[in-house]
C-alpha cells in the first residue's frame, strides 16, 4: 500500500529548524526520507550540540539572519541544482518586558516573524513552481487573538495568517500550494516564560481541554500532512493545532 506521507527524495527546506517546533518538524520530513536543510542563526550546526530540543543529525544547515532581506537573498542554495519540495517557514522570535512597544522591539520581532516569510517565499517560488510543491506556515493561536504584552509578536502571527490566504490563492494557479499551522502553547524556549514558571503553568494548563501542552511533534504531524498528497486540496488555510485551547 502507498504511504502518503513518504517523502523519499524530496528536497525540504526549514527555516527555523533548529530547535523547538521546527527542529522537530525537520526531524519528522528526514525519518520519512526526505532530503531536509535546517536554516538557523548560530554559526554552524555543532553550536547546536546540548541545546534542548535541537537534533540536527543527518540534515544539512546554514546560518541565515532572517531579519535581513539581504541575508536571505544571498544565502546558498540549500539543494543542488536549486531543488525544493516543501518549504516550512517556522522562524520566529519575541520580545519581552514590552519592549515590542517600542520602535526597536516592534521593528526586529515583524522583521523577522512577518517580513522574513515574504521573503523566503518569494526566494523560492520558482523551485517551488517547478517541483508543483508546498509551502507551510507556521504562525500561532496568538494571531487570532490579543496578547497584551506582545503587540509585534500578535500582529505578526495575524499576518501570517493572512499571508498565507493570499499566497495561497495567488500561487495555487502556478501548482504551488501554501498553508498554515498555528500552534497553541508548546513547550519550547519562546513559551518557557509560562511554562517554567509554576503558577503561569498550572493556569495555562487548565485552560487547554486536552489537559496537556503540545510538543514539537504534535505540531510535526500536521506539517507532514500540509505536504503530503492528503491535503491536495487544501489551500490557503491555516490549522489550529492547540489542543482545544481556542475553544
Amino acid at each position: 500500500m502507498h504511504d502518503d506521507t513518504d517523502f523519499t527524495g524530496k528536497a525540504v527546506l526549514v527555516v527555523g529548524g533548529s530547535s523547538g517546533i521546527g527542529n522537530g518538524i525537520a526531524q519528522a520530513f528526514r525519518q520519512r526520507g526526505a532530503d531536509v536543510h535546517v536554516w538557523g542563526t548560530r554559526k554552524t550546526a555543532a553550536d547546536y550540540d546540548g541545546v534542548s530540543g535541537s537534533d540536527l543529525s543527518g540534515v544539512g544547515y546554514s546560518c541565515v539572519n532572517v531579519g535581513d532581506p539581504e541575508a536571505i537573498a544571498s544565502a546558498p542554495e540549500p539543494f543542488a541544482e536549486g531543488r525544493m519540495d516543501v518549504l516550512i517557514l517556522c522562524q520566529g522570535t519575541v520580545e519581552y518586558q514590552r519592549r515590542e512597544f517600542e520602535q526597536e522591539g516592534w521593528d526586529r520581532v515583524m522583521a523577522v516573524n512577518l517580513d522574513s516569510l515574504m521573503h523566503c517565499s518569494r526566494r523560492f517560488r520558482a523551485a517551488l513552481e517547478a517541483s508543483a510543491g508546498s509551502i507551510t506556515i507556521v504562525s500561532s493561536l496568538s494571531g487570532y487573538r490579543a496578547n497584551k504584552g506582545n503587540p509585534a509578536y500578535a500582529a505578526s502571527k495575524a499576518g501570517a495568517i493572512n499571508l498565507t490566504r493570499t499566497l495561497g490563492q495567488a500561487w495555487a494557479s502556478k501548482g504551488i500550494r501554501v498553508n498554515g499551522l498555528a500552534p497553541g502553547l508548546v513547550e519550547t524556549k519562546l513559551t518557557a516564560v509560562t511554562t517554567d514558571h509554576p503558577k503561569r503553568r498550572e493556569a495555562a494548563l487548565a485552560k487547554i481541554p486536552t489537559g496537556r501542552f503540545g510538543t514539537p511533534d504534535d505540531m510535526a504531524g500536521v506539517a507532514l500532512f500540509l505536504a503530503s498528497p492528503l491535503a491536495a486540496y487544501v489551500c490557503g488555510q491555516t490549522i489550529l493545532v492547540d489542543g482545544g485551547l481556542s475553544l
